[in-house]
């Protein structure tokens, strides 16, 4: 992990008493520096919201719940960008689930197209055979980093990721309860972010 990462996953903001209630604006302000606590109050108060957006969108339970976590990973890696003054937080999510999800499908739908042309693949552009080996070499490095996760949570992030099942599929599998398991998942992607090298 590098160092700059693990020090930010060290600062972590705590409610100085039990009826603070942060503002959303504050939640992503504290996650852009790696608050760990920041981000899983976001998860909690995005989470079903985002995924039914996805859902909406792509009309696959399993694809969705894959879609929401790399969602909330952009969210994760990219809330230092995020500017209340272009709107709010609840529309800046929403629009990062919107274009995961159209992203989502259209990724979907060229795969297909390519596999109909597999006879005129040399022919192919040649940035279209750039995005290709550069999207096998970022899956490289995710699967590299996917090995620095405790077995629990790479247990369940191969599971949700990888093998398409849903948070309830997934609790039943490792006989955990659904809560755990999403906060394995959320652990996780705060971790891969780490590996990732992605900053603040």
């Amino acid at each position: 992990m590098h160092g700059g990462a693990q020090q930010r996953g060290q600062r972590r903001w705590r409610p100085a008493n039990e009826e603070a209630s942060p503002t959303p604006d504050e939640l992503v302000s504290l996650t852009a520096l790696g608050d760990e606590y920041a981000f899983a109050r976001l998860y909690d108060a995005f989470a079903d919201r985002i995924f039914g957006l996805v859902k909406r969108v792509m009309r696959d339970p399993a694809q969705s719940e894959e879609v929401t976590q790399e969602v909330f990973l952009e969210i994760w890696r990219t809330a230092s960008r995020f500017d209340s003054s272009r709107g709010s937080v609840a529309a800046w999510v929403m629009t990062l689930a919107h274009r995961r999800a159209v992203d989502r499908i259209r990724s979907a739908q060229a795969s297909t197209e390519r596999d109909t042309r597999v006879a005129y693949q040399e022919d192919q552009p040649f940035d279209s055979v750039s995005e290709e080996v550069t999207g096998r070499l970022e899956r490289q490095q995710v699967r590299r980093c996917l090995e620095t996760l405790t077995m629990l949570q790479h247990e369940s992030v191969k599971l949700a990721y990888y093998q398409g099942y849903t948070y309830s599929e997934v609790a039943g599998l490792l006989d955990a309860p659904l809560g755990t398991v999403k906060t394995r998942l959320r652990d996780g992607l705060i971790r891969l972010r780490d590996c990732l090298g992605v900053t603040a």
